[in-house]
């Protein structure tokens, strides 16, 4: 069996009872709800990599961080031979509403990476059928299942 490394950056805003989430459109994540994220570019600090995913997957500007945590989860997808070690840095924040123009131009000109948009998610509606492991580990930071074997890929959501 085969290991891959992958280590990203992600922000956990809750308003009201709902969670900040994009939906992804690609990857072993495909149909199911994330957090806002990912991989750091050259040079970038954490909060650098949050600020600019959080910006480019959202449309939403970084007001506030805070509580950096660590938690990693083991993912292989059904059929694959690769099992991903996902490590993740997590911070709580705050946002500054932007007007969603600039998101939706944003989406139009496809720079969204791997998300197809954002939604506002009740806590108690994130699921394993419709969540990422990133989400549901923060849900129950003492899962005890770390290790997501024959993780399903969701064809949309």
């Amino acid at each position: 069996m085969t290991y891959l490394s992958h280590f990203g950056v992600y922000g956990i805003c809750i308003k009201d009872g709902k969670l900040l989430c994009v939906r992804k459109n690609r990857g072993p994540y495909k149909g199911r709800y994330d957090l806002p994220g990912g991989s750091q570019e050259p040079g970038e600090s954490l909060l650098e990599t949050l600020e600019r995913e959080l910006k480019e997957e959202t449309g939403f500007e970084l007001k506030v961080s805070s509580h950096n945590r660590i938690f990693d989860t083991f993912v292989k997808a059904k059929g694959e031979q690769e099992t991903v070690h996902h490590i993740f840095a997590v911070y709580d924040i705050e946002i500054n509403d932007v007007p969603i123009q600039k998101l939706a131009s944003h989406l139009e000109t496809g720079e969204m990476n791997d998300s197809k948009g954002v939604e506002w998610i009740d806590l108690d509606q994130l699921t394993p059928q419709n969540a990422s492991p990133l989400i549901l580990k923060l849900l129950d930071p003492h899962l005890k299942a770390s290790y997501f074997l024959d993780w399903e890929i969701l064809s949309e959501g």
